[in-house]
């Protein structure tokens, strides 16, 4: 794979977005927001994601509420959230700490925080208009179908995607990945990922 057909790639997908606007799990007006949007929607579907995140922000509208909530209420809030136990309690430390020190602007910052990996750091850089690659399922089983990488372990493959794509394509590799894996089954994912393939092969 080489980094021209990669791109051509990137692009033809985004093309089979049928609504470009689809909503993502990390697309807030606040940074806080987004930042922790963006936690909760680990191992789970972003519709769920943005559901629980209205639900939460509309009782607790700013982060000093949100790290002065009790954390029985947040639970209660977020259960319909995967491990919305553990969630709870990263929300509400994480909340406590960029309260106090503001949120910080280098993945090696933000994976300092509870609740926030790499896939959640990148993600969020990636909103905030950084040049970084969010490796979510979607991007994980993408990227292999279509010969990216070779690789499970999602910091492998976001070290292949970073030296295949020029650094400008960084941060709409996990926006068009993840819509265009929401938007199809996986049925029509795989014909159209093959009909790339044979495109692409000069087919």
């Amino acid at each position: 794979m080489n980094s021209s057909r990669a791109v051509k790639q990137l692009k033809e997908l985004e093309k089979k977005i049928p609504d470009k606007n689809l909503r993502l799990a990390a697309e807030w007006d606040e940074p806080w927001m987004i930042l922790i949007s963006t936690i909760l929607s680990a191992q789970t579907k972003d519709e769920m994601t943005i559901k629980i995140s209205n639900l939460l922000y509309h009782r607790f509208p700013s982060v000093k509420k949100l790290a002065k909530a009790d954390l029985k209420e947040i639970e209660k809030i977020i259960k319909p959230i995967n491990y919305y136990k553990t969630k709870a309690r990263h929300i509400k430390q994480t909340a406590k700490i960029i309260l106090q020190k503001g949120i910080p602007k280098t993945l090696e910052g933000l994976l300092e925080l509870p609740g926030v990996g790499r896939k959640v750091g990148n993600v969020y850089l990636a909103v905030q208009g950084q040049d970084a690659i969010g490796v979510d399922t979607h991007v994980a089983r993408l990227s292999r179908k279509l010969g990216w990488s070779k690789e499970k372990n999602p910091h492998k493959i976001e070290k292949d995607l970073e030296k295949l794509f020029p650094k400008k394509y960084w941060r709409s590799i996990n926006y068009i990945l993840v819509r265009f894996g929401r938007s199809h089954t996986r049925k029509e994912e795989d014909e159209i990922v093959e009909r790339l393939k044979e495109m692409q092969n000069g087919a």
